[in-house]
Parts: C-alpha cells; structure tokens; sequence
C-alpha cells in the first residue's frame, strides 16, 4: 500500500470523526484522519466545553448560596477574569497538540488541510490525492445558519465561535434565539455582567422541548435580569457604531453592543466535492456521521454513530436506531433541562397513547441537602398501551445526572412494573423514580374507582 493510500479515510477530526477513527484503527486498518482546523472539533473548542466553562462557576456559586452553613461563607461575587482563565485552561487555548500524541498512539495519520471527496473512494486535499480501500467517512460537522434578516450579516454576528472564546464581557449583548446555545450563553454573560436580551421567534425558549421546561427557564432569566422577548421576529438589524439594533415585529427595539446568533445549525457540505459521486448508483463505501447528517445534532450521539458505522466498516450488521427518538439532551442552565425520548405532545402526535405524570423536583429528601423548594419539575411520559416509559424531562439543580437512568428505561423499553425493582438508595434524589412511579400508580388506581 502506498503512501497515500489508506483502508479509510476520516473527513473531520471532531468527536465523531475521532471515535471511528479509533474503533477502526483497532480493528487492524490504515487509517487518516483529515482536518483543517482544530483536531477535537467546535464541541472541545467552540460550543460544550467552553461553554460549561463559562456555566459551571455561577452555577457552583447559585448552590453554595441555597445551602446554609455553605451560604454564610460566600463574602464576594464571581471572578469573572478567573472564569476566563479556566475557560481558557479546559480548551487549551485552542491549541490541538494535546490531540495529536493520541492520534500517534493509534497509529493514526492526521492530514492537514481541506479534504475533498474527488470521485470513488478518493479524497483531495490541495494537490494532494489519497485514496481508501475500504470506505471514507465524513464528519465534518456544522456551522451556525445566519438567517436572511436585513442587515444582520452586515452587523458581523457572533455565533457560537466567537461568544465562547470572547476575552472580553459586552456591556450590553443581544441573543437571537431562545434554544440551547442561545438561552446557555445569555445566562453564562449575564452572570459574568453583561446586560443580555434573548430574542425568539417561537412561543417558548427551548420550545423542541417541554413547555414547563421552557416557562421555567423564563421565569429563572427574568428574575436575573435578562430581559426575554418571545412570540417576536427580528425584522431589520443595524451596526452602528459601537451599538447593534434590532427591530421587532411587535414594534420594539433591542440594542446591545454584539449580537450573537443562535438559530440554528447547517451542515459543512459546501464544498465536500459531493458533485463527483451524485450520479454514482450505490455508495457502499461512504459513510456520514455526526451533524452532517441531520440526524440528530449532539456530540454523543455523534460518537454512537461512529461506533456503529465502524461495525458497518468491519463487516458486521449494524443500523443506527436510537439517535433521534432516544437523544437525551441537556440544557445547562439554573435551573438545568434534561430530557430523553418524547415529549408528551409529540408523543401524541405520533399516535401513542400517552400519559404524562408529574413530580416536583425538590420533592425527595435527597433534594433537602441541595436546596429545598428549589424550582423544578420531573416528568415521565408513558405509552399506557405498551406500559413502557417513552420520554422524561427533568428540570431542577443538577438533574442531568438523572437522565441516564431514564435513558435506559427508554431505550430498554423496561416495562412499568419492573421499573419498581429497581429500588433508588435513600437518601438519594434519584428517589424522584419512586414519586413519579407512585403518582402513575394513584392515577391509575383513581381511574380503575371511577
């Protein structure tokens, strides 16, 4: 095998792309891994890690101060400069040679440079040709969509690139759009001092997900002072100088010194060279994972993809099918979002018989040593007809740490009744099972009377 020829060859060095690279450097193949930009892609860089890093100490803060003993020790506010230090310390300064020693481990040859399909199992990086025995995979992830407002692109943007890796604090920072990256980054500023406005077209922020989640998240960005518009579309935006204005369609105006944008994401296929192989029947060998694909935009379920189309690639039998109604998803807020599976309403629209059932989130007594009364609500949806949980959404203190479990009743399709055997410890919160599975209980026991 010559130089440039490999077994596969791996467009995209970001989650995705580096996990199947792995699992197939392991299965005895030849691999490259090609990449233009940082290895370990936007998720180590540009969007999850800076980004909890940015969170995690107001979040840390916001519970010392709801515990008593630990409140009456708190004596100042954040640290803002120390807060982008350790940002700047969990990405390494974006610097990727970290990365590389692993990719060297592996036996795994990194390709600097933008890869281009160019025709049947070829790739092309400037005047470079390499070519894969066995298949080429594309995991070259997404970019931020700019939608078509007037002025806007004129007002250079930020997205979720520039709002992650900012040295400085905007005084005044307006957020076009109420999902995840929108509503995570306009709480992370506003603790760090910027005045923030979050602009959202839909009803509810994170509207994908439940209702109650959204409305208590509004509630959480009111009261620190983030001023929220929903319902609205940004008609017209306009730089001028120093200050960045938004016109509403219901007739206000937003000002802020940057404007980030935060609606959405788009697959890098641009320039791919996908016209070499369009008319090409059948492409056995090529393989698409991660946000690429439009599946189902997060970095885990990006990294299952590659596990199963490494299986794919070794010749075995192997079908993604749980990275769209079984993504658990996370919304690192205060209060957190966490969910799995459906949500009630699309759970009834895709023609189940569904029930939701509803605990407080500060209920158990676990929840007593993290700050009683604090907001949140648990939720199960059930298919009553299979008996069989098909969605949770959790909202509270530190709840992503009880998605798993519901992930497993989900994707296990664990039956009701069995779910009463697995006994939670007390006095943990994961006790919030018993709540939820006493409540589907009292329901049904009420129903069966009537």
């Amino acid at each position: 095998m010559n130089g440039n020829a490999f077994d596969v060859i791996v467009i995209g060095a970001g989650p995705a792309g580096e996990v199947l690279a792995g699992r197939v450097a392991d299965q005895g193949r030849r691999v490259a891994m090609v990449e233009s930009a940082l290895v370990g892609g936007d998720c180590a860089y540009f969007a999850c890690m800076p980004s909890k890093a940015l969170l995690r100490p107001a979040d840390a803060l916001a519970e010392v101060c709801r515990v008593p003993g630990a409140a009456q020790a708190v004596t100042s506010g954040l640290d803002v400069e120390a807060t982008l230090v350790r940002r700047d310390q969990v990405v390494h300064n974006w610097d990727d040679s970290a990365q590389l020693r692993w990719l060297e481990d592996n036996g795994i040859k990194l390709v600097r440079g933008h890869g281009r399909i160019d025709g049947e199992r070829r790739v092309r990086v400037g005047d470079r040709l390499y070519e894969a025995r066995d298949a080429v995979v594309v995991a070259v992830g997404s970019s931020a969509t700019i939608p078509p407002i007037p002025g806007l692109r004129e007002a250079e943007p930020w997205t979720n690139r520039e709002i992650t890796s900012s040295r400085e604090v905007p005084p005044a920072l307006t957020v076009l759009g109420g999902g995840v990256v929108g509503v995570e980054m306009a709480q992370a500023y506003s603790t760090l001092g910027s005045s923030v406005a979050i602009i959202e077209s839909a009803t509810h922020l994170i509207a994908e997900e439940e209702p109650f989640a959204g409305d208590q998240l509004l509630a959480a960005l009111l009261e620190r002072g983030v001023d929220v518009h929903v319902g609205v579309d940004a008609l017209a935006v306009r730089r001028d100088g120093e200050n960045v204005c938004v016109d509403l369609s219901d007739g206000q105006r937003v000002e802020g010194n940057e404007i980030v944008v935060a609606v959405g994401r788009r697959p890098r296929t641009d320039d791919l060279g996908l016209d070499t192989i369009l008319r090409v029947p059948g492409l056995p060998w090529l393989y698409a994972i991660g946000d690429v694909n439009g599946r189902s935009l997060l970095t885990h379920m990006g990294k299952y993809q590659a596990r199963v189309a490494a299986e794919g690639i070794a010749g075995r039998h192997a079908r993604a099918t749980r990275d769209d109604r079984c993504a658990p998803r996370v919304v690192f807020t205060d209060p957190r979002v966490a969910a799995v599976g459906l949500t009630l309403q699309a759970a009834r629209d895709s023609g189940l018989n569904a029930t939701a059932y509803d605990a407080p989130s500060s209920g158990t007594a676990g929840a007593s040593f993290h700050g009683r009364d604090t907001a949140g609500t648990s939720r199960i949806v059930v298919d009553e007809d299979q008996a069989i949980v098909v969605g949770a959404t959790f909202t509270g203190t530190d709840v992503d740490e009880w998605l798993h479990a519901a992930t497993i009743a989900i994707v296990g399709e664990v039956p009701m009744e069995r779910l009463w055997e697995a006994v939670p410890a007390f006095p943990t919160r994961s006790e919030i099972w018993l709540d939820l599975l006493e409540r589907r209980e009292a329901e049904q026991r009420r129903s069966h009377d009537a």
